[in-house]
């Protein structure tokens, strides 16, 4: 029981970000426009996040400055959220002002991604990923990073913004008839923009939450699909934010087993190879299995065209 309850704090930091992602992906569904960009932009967030971290505490902190670690912890995420949210836009443009497909769009900033990171390490470190930094996000006194109640908060806030508010009611009528919801004065473009950009500002918060409390430094395998296994948690949690924040959190726990395992007598004696796929594994048997129904919103990945019926 003692091993369970310790590992809860690493369960939380590896499934905050997903969870973070999901929601993101969730109200970007929800108006209409699916994210397959998500795995790119939370890259970006994580790259531009280490970046802004590592030139900090290279050029300030080390040179006895009264800012502290927090601090520097703060402008990072802020930085990788900002990245994500500028970089979310070619998606919009894309796919709302253009009408493009979308999945070839989210496929071609999940490549443009990839190749950008390198690019913006290569410019700053002269290397393929970012220098090292020190420290990273701490965890309170519980050993809970501050990432998960980031991603709590992230919970409430959609549902309450989707369901209690006029503003998410606008957003699920994009999704649902956008044509109808034209015809009393919402501007479906503008929504969907919207929400593209919102997801795009969760991903890159998530990317750098990622990569400041999971790991000392950016590279391309930082990441490594989860972005995607977000996506997959929005279908598996039928659009709706607490189904969404639990699915993630399922998945989230599946990755968590890499790490843990060792904690567990019972379960060492299994090669380290079947916790690396268990994750990808568990959501892709949890999409077969629940698949059915179609949950989704009626024009989620629709192009909105004005006047057309």
């Amino acid at each position: 029981m003692s091993s369970i309850l310790n590992s809860i704090p690493s369960i939380l930091m590896i499934a905050s970000p997903i969870i973070i992602t999901a929601i993101g992906g969730m109200i970007c569904e929800k108006s209409g426009v699916v994210n397959i960009a998500l795995e790119g932009l939370m890259g970006l967030g994580a790259c531009i996040a280490a970046s802004v971290y590592v030139i900090i505490e290279t050029n300030v902190l080390n040179n006895g400055s009264t800012i502290n670690y927090g601090t520097v912890a703060f402008i990072a995420l802020l930085s990788g959220s900002i990245a994500g949210g500028i970089f979310s836009i070619i998606h919009a443009i894309s796919a709302v002002s253009f009408n493009a497909d979308q999945t070839i769009s989210g496929t071609g900033i999940n490549l443009l991604s990839a190749g950008l990171t390198i690019f913006i390490a290569q410019i700053l470190f002269n290397a393929d990923r970012t220098k090292q930094f020190q420290m990273g996000i701490q965890t309170d006194r519980f050993g809970i990073y501050p990432t998960a109640y980031i991603a709590l908060v992230v919970i409430i806030l959609s549902w309450f913004v989707l369901y209690k508010l006029p503003i998410g009611m606008h957003l699920r009528a994009c999704g649902e008839q956008p044509h109808a919801a034209q015809s009393v004065g919402i501007n479906v473009k503008r929504i969907r923009y919207g929400a593209v950009i919102v997801s795009g500002l969760l991903a890159g918060l998530a990317g750098g939450a990622c990569v400041l409390t999971q790991t000392t430094q950016y590279t391309s395998n930082t990441i490594n699909g989860k972005g995607f296994i977000a996506l997959a948690a929005v279908s598996f949690g039928r659009w709706n934010p607490k189904g969404v924040a639990l699915a993630a959190l399922l998945f989230g726990t599946a990755q968590a087993l890499a790490v843990i395992a060792t904690n567990f007598t019972s379960l060492q004696s299994l090669p380290s190879e079947v916790w690396s796929i268990l994750p990808y594994l568990i959501t892709l048997l949890a999409l077969v299995i629940f698949s059915g129904k179609n949950y989704a919103p009626l024009y989620d990945g629709v192009p909105y065209e004005k006047g057309a019926s």
